[in-house]
């Protein structure tokens, strides 16, 4: 019966947890429809934060590859002062990044909503 309660309460923190995420993430960053991120894109920093190896197989033009893996060592190079645009494979990755940029200070931070899978734009591939 203990196991039973401790399942039930882990399961309650896990779901509250993921709850307090969304609902912080979606504070603190803009989730921008493919047309609003092509909007701005080109005068903000344009971050892909998805791994070298899916970087290389594909990405948005013009785009830096910064691991969310390295995110935390590279950020100062990132600058505060210019919109930031992430973009993952489907946003989750992209969300974790601006939580770590807002804990340092960083405040236009924006999301292309679908992440990669969903764009329909310019892609170099290496």
């Amino acid at each position: 019966m203990t196991s039973t309660w401790l399942l039930i309460i882990l399961a309650a923190a896990i779901i509250g947890y993921s709850a307090f995420s969304f609902f912080y993430q979606r504070k603190i960053m803009k989730h921008l429809t493919e047309e609003e991120f092509r909007a701005g894109y080109r005068k903000a920093q344009l971050i892909d934060v998805r791994e070298p190896n899916e970087f290389e197989g594909g990405h948005i033009l013009g785009a830096r590859n910064i691991p969310l893996s390295q995110l935390r060592q590279r950020h100062k190079e990132i600058r505060k002062d210019q919109p930031v645009y992430f973009y993952c494979q489907n946003t989750v990755r992209s969300g974790r990044a601006a939580q770590m940029l807002k804990r340092k200070g960083y405040n236009d931070i924006n999301c292309l909503k679908g992440g990669f899978k969903g764009w329909t734009g310019k892609v170099k591939k290496k």
